[in-house]
Order: structure tokens, then C-alpha cells, then sequence
């Protein structure tokens, strides 16, 4: 197999051009995918699969590209050593948190140290005292934001690390390996990622992301979530004609906010294993106030008790006014993977060894959010979650370290060998 340097050109290509594309998903959209702009991107992805000569190539009414590649073992030798299809998985949208419109990318060759000054805005840096991760990035190719927006690292560097290796593979048919599928999908950052996923086209009994940060990361335990909406009912009137009549919603959602926990429950304020609640969006009026939660984490049982905190504001609130109506809404956005995960570990075992093969000392950290693989595996397809390379995400102060994805590619194609040789349950 070709050195990283080898893979680091197309790489850098690659992902220079998938940021430059608007991919930024959008909560309040009621179309799927959520913004054109992932169309466009998606169906690039599936004409550049053809021009690799990957045959079985498909975009469904939904925008979700997948294809497989065929196994280069015999039939017999698959059937043997139970080698299984196992899937790729990476999304192609990007967070609404921050802009991701005309991304303009820095490319830094061979990083000295020190701190990253981002042109397009005057106060914003890279500080190596803030992303620690830079110390490991000296003689490294980085690419950086402007500062005007965010970058897209996440989740167009597994994007192009997943063409990259396909491209590779696709050119050495020597390298024995089973079926390989890959899916690229939208909406991922809004928490629909999965929402439309073909589970039996994609046709993999197991996969992996490609959307976790630190090189040599395997993820396989992420929070639980819920979704919440507060929504407070007041009464309108014209404010010279109010008293006595007027019920001011929007004064009823501040005393919601102010009562919720101030010196814990929150993401300000937790860290490890600690869940919170926490408020994301405000919407309304005097006559109606919309209130936007996210409820996380890694304890399933402990995001009722998040729900019951926030019935019992309500209830108090809508206790300062008999006129007033406040009511918690509630769904499920995705379970704890590791639980499913655990019962098969050769699944996590297997990319341990892939990370080893390429120079490195795999570890795991718990994933303080979720990812497609969270609702993949819920829905039957044990998916780990792997690193890219990307720094900082959902941040104008993003970064990518191009030498470590192609790490990345390099850990794909070892993992596609030690599926060929080992199959289910060998460690």
C-alpha cells in the first residue's frame, strides 16, 4: 500500500473542493434534504463512484447515495471465513450553528507552531493554548477556515477520505477484501440523518462512520437524545388597552429559562458522563412562545427525568397565570449504541487492529453527541464511529490536519483486509 504522501494530494483536492459546496442543513426546512445544496453535493459524490468504475452506484428520492463494491475473496473463501458486507458511512451536510456559505479554505503546507491567524476576520485565531491537538500537528498540512465561517471537516473530511480509499481499492483489485458498501447522507447535523436510510439496499451487517475528530479514535458510545419543544400560550391585546387583559408569553418563556438549573444540567457546565438540558432556539411572540430543547445523555433512563424537569417549570409557570397554557412536547432523537455494540466487540476489535497497521495507538472516548451510527445501529447495524482528522467542528475556528486523514484512508483499507482475513467474531 502507497505511503499517507501518497494519499495526501488527492485528499487535499478532494475535500478543498466538497467545502467550497453550501451543504448547510437547516432545522426549520420541511423538505428532505432540509437544502438543495446537499443535492448537489450528493449527486456529485454518486458521479464520481461512477467515474471510479464503481458499478453498483444509486441516489434515491431522498438525496442518500450508496454503492457497494464487490468482494475480491472467492465466494467460497467469503462464505468460510463469514466475512460480511460492512458498510462506510459519512454525511455530507454541515451545522447550522455556524454559516458553511462561501466556505474559502486556507491551506497551511508543513505547520511551524505558534498561533493561526484566519484573514477574513481580524480577531479570529487558532490558538495551540485552546486546540491542543495543533501540538501533535507540527510539519503537518493543515487546512483552516477564513474565520468567516465554519470549515466543514465535519463531515467532508470522512466524505473524502471514504472516495479516496474507494478510489485505491477500486485500482489495486489484488488487496482481498469482501463486499464493501457505501453511503453518503444528509441532514446528519439535525438529527435526520438516518431518517430515510435504505437499511436493505445499503445491504452491510455492520459499518462504520466516518466522523470523529482525534487520530487513532474509535467511538462507540455516544448519548442518548431527546427533542423538546415548550410551547407557552399567552394572550394578545393591544398594549394602550392591556391591563388586566394582556398575558405577555414572551415574559412567561424568560421566567421557563430562568428556572431552569443554573450551575449544572447544561453543556456550559458538564463534561464525561453528565447529561443536560438544553434550550437551542426561541421562537414567538406576546401570543405564543415556541421553546427549543435538546435533552442528552449517556443514561437512557436518566432523559425522563429530563422531561419530568421541564413538565414541572411548565407546570409552575402556567402556575403565574390561569390564562396561560404551557405544555412540553417530547421525541426520541437516537439510544446509546453502546449496549448493541457491545455484543459484538470484534466489530470495535477490528478497527483497533486497522489503527494499529497504520502507525497508531487506537483509544476511545465517549462521543458527547451522536451520529448516523447511533440511529444505525438501533436500527440493526452495529456502527462504530471512527476519526477523520477534523479539529474544532461547528466553529468558525475549525481546522482539518491533512496528514492524519490520510491516516484515516490508510485505516479504511487495513480495515477492509482484516474483515477479509478474520470475518465475524475472530479477534
Amino acid at each position: 500500500m502507497g505511503s499517507d504522501a501518497d494519499f495526501k494530494t488527492e485528499l487535499l483536492e478532494r475535500f478543498l473542493r466538497y467545502v467550497r459546496i453550501h451543504t448547510e442543513s437547516d432545522p426549520r426546512s420541511d423538505s428532505f434534504p432540509s437544502t438543495p445544496g446537499q443535492l448537489t453535493l450528493l449527486g456529485m459524490l454518486a458521479d464520481e463512484l461512477r467515474a471510479l468504475g464503481v458499478a453498483d452506484v444509486r441516489q434515491d428520492d431522498h438525496g442518500y447515495v450508496m454503492a457497494t463494491l464487490p468482494a475480491t475473496l472467492p465466494a467460497d473463501i467469503v462464505a468460510e471465513r463469514h466475512v460480511p458486507t460492512v458498510g462506510w458511512v459519512a454525511h455530507v451536510d454541515t451545522s447550522p450553528d455556524v454559516s458553511g456559505k462561501n466556505v474559502q479554505p486556507q491551506v497551511i503546507e508543513r505547520y511551524e507552531g505558534g498561533v493561526i491567524t484566519l484573514p477574513g476576520v481580524e480577531d479570529q485565531v487558532i490558538d495551540p493554548a485552546e486546540e491542543v491537538a495543533l501540538a501533535k500537528a507540527i510539519g503537518h498540512t493543515l487546512v483552516t477556515t477564513d474565520g468567516t465561517t465554519l470549515l466543514g471537516a465535519d463531515d467532508k473530511a470522512g466524505v473524502a477520505e471514504i472516495m479516496t480509499a474507494v478510489g485505491y481499492l477500486v485500482r489495486h483489485p489484488e488487496i482481498e477484501r469482501g463486499p464493501i458498501a457505501i453511503a453518503f447522507t444528509p441532514d446528519e447535523e439535525i438529527g435526520k440523518g438516518a431518517q430515510h436510510f435504505a437499511i436493505e439496499r445499503f445491504g452491510a451487517k455492520y459499518a462504520y462512520t466516518l466522523d470523529g475528530a482525534d487520530a487513532g479514535c474509535v467511538e462507540f458510545e455516544t448519548f442518548s437524545a431527546d427533542a423538546a419543544e415548550v410551547i407557552v400560550e399567552g394572550r394578545s391585546q393591544h398594549p394602550g388597552y392591556a391591563k388586566g387583559k394582556m398575558v405577555n408569553a414572551i415574559k412567561l418563556a424568560a421566567e421557563f429559562v430562568a428556572r431552569l438549573p443554573q450551575d449544572g444540567l447544561s453543556p456550559e457546565h458538564t463534561k464525561g458522563r453528565e447529561g443536560f438540558v438544553h434550550p437551542t432556539n426561541v421562537e414567538g411572540n406576546v401570543q405564543r412562545v415556541v421553546l427549543s430543547f435538546i435533552l442528552r445523555d449517556f443514561d437512557t433512563d436518566k432523559l425522563l427525568e429530563h422531561r419530568k424537569l421541564l413538565e414541572g417549570i411548565a407546570a409552575e409557570v402556567a402556575g403565574i397565570d390561569a390564562r396561560a397554557k404551557v405544555r412540553v412536547e417530547a421525541s426520541e432523537t437516537y439510544r446509546n449504541m453502546g449496549d448493541a455494540i457491545g455484543r459484538v466487540p470484534f466489530v470495535v476489535s477490528h478497527a483497533e487492529e486497522a489503527i494499529r497497521r497504520a502507525g497508531l495507538e487506537p483509544f476511545s472516548e465517549l462521543v458527547r453527541g451522536g451520529t448516523d451510527g447511533a440511529r444505525l445501529t438501533a436500527m440493526g447495524v452495529p456502527t462504530p464511529n471512527l476519526f477523520t482528522g477534523g479539529h474544532n467542528y461547528h466553529s468558525r475556528r475549525e481546522w482539518a490536519n491533512v496528514d492524519e486523514m490520510a491516516k484515516a484512508v490508510e485505516v479504511l483499507i487495513e480495515l477492509a483486509k482484516i474483515w477479509a482475513e478474520r470475518g465475524e467474531a475472530k479477534t
